[in-house]
């Protein structure tokens, strides 16, 4: 994911406007990704590129931080693409595989608030959360036309207290 027109902010209000936006924002994606279960597995730029266990946490996931990122980076916006398949943890510190390749390409191809995913990977949608066709799109390095959805809609919010974790009995 990243955010959608952070180039020509940069341009318009300076490095340090742009930089004050960068924080905030990973502030945010560091803060979502703690509560919903998602590793970030690396920053790149004004984006990163997360990974989680299971689609549900990943679909909440990206939802919830553009909702979250909305007033916070506004005028700029959170795009994403999400894939699902194995990835190849590389190295010990970079994800490689063809579902990372197409997430990136439909994040590339997503425009403005979009969070586009492949119709053939949806498993099942969180409560709250829906796929509107958006049609066929040629995404580069893979053969034909990809089938995607956009998904958008609320999910359901995180109902974890934490707060007596380090005061509980050791389970061993």
């Amino acid at each position: 994911m990243d955010l959608s027109g952070f180039t020509n902010y940069t341009a318009a209000f300076g490095d340090d406007a742009a930089g004050r936006v960068l924080s905030a924002f990973r502030t945010i994606v560091r803060s979502v990704a703690s509560e919903r279960g998602v590793r970030i597995a690396k920053w790149l730029g004004d984006g990163c590129m997360c990974v989680a266990v299971n689609q549900r946490d990943a679909l909440e996931f990206v939802l919830d931080l553009e909702q979250r990122a909305a007033d916070v980076c506004s005028p700029l916006t959170v795009r994403a693409g999400l894939a699902t398949g194995h990835a190849l943890l590389f190295e010990g510190d970079d994800y490689i595989g063809s579902a990372v390749n197409m997430a990136a390409r439909l994040c590339d191809h997503a425009k403005g608030v979009e969070v586009l995913m492949p119709t053939m990977h949806i498993e099942r949608l969180p409560e709250g959360v829906s796929a509107e066709p958006y049609g066929e799109v040629e995404l580069r390095g893979f053969p034909g036309p990809i089938n995607v959805v956009e998904l958008t809609g609320v999910p359901q919010p995180v109902d974890s207290d934490a707060s007596d974790l380090w005061t509980r009995t050791p389970f061993i």
